[in-house]
């Protein structure tokens, strides 16, 4: 039993959570300066891991003939059966469902929307060179989603953190992507890394996380943060120089290890960066 909940937290890459759930977090201590009660804050945890099961189980489904192709992603239909995943899709979905309309009206109403906003991603790879933008696209909606949770009514705020999220994915999935360059050319699939080259895409992915920054100082100034806030954004920009560095180098193994170790790093010392600043 042990065994099989791994494989399934495996085949929906449970571990990456950690780059969105942040984000989130952040969200959520700015629109109600400090902690919201703890129903709340159970209510957006569980609505996010909701959501994101249902996305990627949808994405492993959608995928399911092209992964068996890909050397990279290759093992991943021997995880679950395609049964399974189906399941991982449908009752994620509906669980999401059901918490958004505990947390309140907008979103209840709200969130069919936002589940064809995370499923869709998967889809654009067949159509579209730009693939990491509907990807951001799907992150940045857990920072809307958990202002909306507290205040009940958009704001500037976690639209300017959104859209950072959206440059912040796009570049580190640019440098991901590398990784099925060969594999993406040959199949004819869409990807920004083919449309542009790897050292074009390694360059881009430089301008995509220079915006992030630029959106992360302006989400400080909207949200009215303060000193703790803009220091660690130093920090932000150590762990991204290093990502990139280790992009340079164009070692697979090397990138693997950069890109989770970096963007994880990025992602808790906004979290902690926001919460030091709000409750001191």
């Amino acid at each position: 039993m042990f065994d099989y909940i791994q494989r399934i937290l495996k085949f929906i890459r449970f571990s990456h959570t950690i780059f969105a759930l942040p984000f989130a977090a952040g969200s959520m201590i700015v629109a109600a300066r400090g902690f919201p009660s703890i129903r709340i804050v159970l209510l957006i945890l569980v609505a996010m891991v909701f959501a994101r099961t249902a996305a990627m189980a949808f994405n492993r489904v959608a995928d399911w003939e092209i992964d068996k192709e890909n050397p990279r992603t290759a093992g991943r239909h021997k995880l679950v059966s395609k049964r399974v995943g189906w399941s991982l899709v449908f009752v994620p979905s509906a669980g999401f469902i059901l918490v958004s309309w505990l947390i309140n009206p907008l979103c209840f109403l709200l969130s069919p929307v936002a589940l064809a906003i995370v499923f869709f991603y998967s889809l654009t790879k067949r159509f579209t060179s730009f693939t990491q933008f509907y990807l951001g696209l799907a992150l940045a909606v857990s920072p809307i989603g958990a202002w909306l949770a507290v205040k009940g009514q958009f704001a500037l705020p976690p639209l300017v953190l959104a859209l950072g999220v959206v440059f912040w994915l796009v570049g580190f999935d640019l440098i991901y992507a590398i990784q099925d360059y060969d594999f993406d050319k040959r199949k004819g699939l869409g990807s920004m890394v083919v449309k542009y080259g790897i050292p074009g895409s390694l360059r881009l992915a430089q301008f995509m996380h220079g915006i992030l920054l630029i959106c992360l100082v302006l989400f400080g100034l909207a949200s009215g943060l303060g000193a703790i806030y803009y220091a660690a954004l130093v920090l932000v920009l150590g762990a991204l120089i290093y990502e990139h560095r280790a992009a340079a180098q164009l070692d697979l193994a090397g990138i693997n290890k950069a890109f989770f170790q970096s963007n994880a790093f990025v992602s808790l010392v906004f979290v902690l960066a926001v919460a030091a600043d709000v409750f001191t």
